[in-house]
């Protein structure tokens, strides 16, 4: 799934009580995304697998320019990016993401997931989209959640189908095409179609556990 990095999410309120700013699932753990994470960023914007269905591979500035918007998505709403681990594991495994994205003059919050190959076909990116949609329904009282998928990337219509996402219609996001999913609260927007390869939506992840509040850095 392509993440994107829109320059300006519009100007929705921040939450009145902090955040928390990491948060556990059944077999992850994902912590607050921090300045020192770049070579990670880095190790992960130079793997052709993972970037395959993310626009590619990035440079340096790109990474840094990832970096710092999204870093800025922290200080100003309180939530956005987290480095994922294993629950035990000390070696980072992929990203998961909740912020906002514009979407027909809105400001809606947006899932996205990452993860290196080794991690792939075992349901961790069902158990990061589940998790995120879970965190924005108990802190920010979110109703409905988008996401953005390269065409093509099946295996992430896969995944939003299972947590409760449908696709809704074609996005273009700086100038580049993806396919546009919406939970199912979401008005389809006139134009929009449903989704042939639909599936049922999935269950909650189990055991999902918010970590208390970290000051921030």
């Amino acid at each position: 799934m392509r993440v994107p990095m829109p320059k300006d999410a519009g100007n929705p309120e921040r939450p009145s009580r902090v955040l928390p700013s990491s948060f556990t699932s059944a077999r992850l753990r994902a912590v607050r995304l921090q300045p020192a994470d770049f070579d990670e960023l880095r190790r992960m914007h130079t793997d052709s697998a993972v970037m395959a269905h993310l626009g590619g591979v990035r440079d340096e500035k790109q990474t840094r320019d990832y970096l710092e918007v999204n870093l800025r998505h922290w200080r100003d709403f309180g939530f956005g990016l987290w480095i994922v681990y294993e629950r035990r594991g000390f070696e980072p495994i992929g990203r998961a993401l909740l912020r906002y994205l514009r979407v027909d003059g809105i400001d809606e919050l947006e899932i996205g997931y990452a993860l290196y190959q080794p991690y792939w076909g075992r349901g961790l990116a069902t158990e990061i989209a589940t998790a995120c949609i879970d965190y924005g329904r108990r802190h920010l009282a979110g109703q409905r959640f988008f996401a953005l998928v390269s065409p093509g990337n099946d295996a992430s219509r896969r995944v939003l189908q299972k947590v409760g996402l449908q696709y809704l219609r074609e996005f273009s996001l700086e100038n580049t095409p993806h396919d546009l999913f919406g939970s199912e609260s979401t008005r389809v927007p006139d134009g929009g179609s449903q989704d042939p390869r639909k599936e049922p939506p999935g269950t909650d992840v189990k055991n999902l556990r918010v970590e208390p509040p970290e000051a921030p850095s």
